[in-house]
């Protein structure tokens, strides 16, 4: 029996050996290819899982790497690093989202289009707003300030319609209409809640 506690206590002393790092941050998020964002003093950078500093707290804000890359913020303006913490997109964009399904909205003189993975503008920069995209939608707004949805062509699925519209996730998104939320499904007819 005390050798199985001897064992314990040694574990526990490793387990907390490996992660006493994290007190040297503020702010540590979760692990994704490999990288976490971390934070400290207003500033961000990217620990590996021994939570050695691989990407320098030098960003004014980053997101969590998704698809091998990472969007980040210095000097007011948008790039993004890959999972080895390069540089590989200058800083050009006034806003820019994580990659969804192969793009990532960006924002360039006031409106919102979508780049590829090599950064090449796949849908014209023609959106007042847009949200990236899921299970081959993303909602897109105009400059009257309604949602629709538009495929991975940039043809508009759905009319500017809605008030508000959110992500599709298993076949539904939230969207709000004349001030009243409901669920659509991917023909854009109401549904109930997890309605199939």
């Amino acid at each position: 029996m005390k050798k199985y506690f001897i064992l314990f206590m040694l574990f526990i002393a490793l387990d907390t050996t490996a992660q006493s790092w994290t007190k040297d941050y503020d702010y540590v998020d979760e692990f994704a290819f490999g990288l976490a964002k971390v934070s400290k003093g207003n500033k961000y950078g990217y620990v590996n899982k021994q939570g050695v500093l691989v990407v320098p707290l030098i960003y004014d804000e980053a997101m969590t790497l998704r698809e091998g890359k990472a969007t980040v913020q210095k000097g007011g303006k948008w790039g993004y690093i890959d999972s080895t913490g390069k540089e590989v997109e200058e800083f050009k964009y006034e806003d820019a989202g994580c990659f969804r399904e192969g793009l990532a909205v960006v924002r360039v003189h006031g409106k919102y289009g979508f780049v590829d993975h090599n950064f090449a503008l796949v849908i014209p920069y023609q959106f007042e707003n847009a949200r990236g995209f899921a299970e081959g939608l993303a909602p897109v707004s105009n400059s009257k300030g309604l949602w629709g949805y538009i495929n991975k062509s940039g043809k508009l699925v759905f009319e500017y319609q809605y008030n508000f519209a959110d992500f599709f996730v298993e076949g539904q998104a939230r969207v709000m209409k004349n001030g009243n939320l409901m669920m659509i499904d991917k023909k854009g007819k109401e549904v109930k809640e997890n309605e199939q």
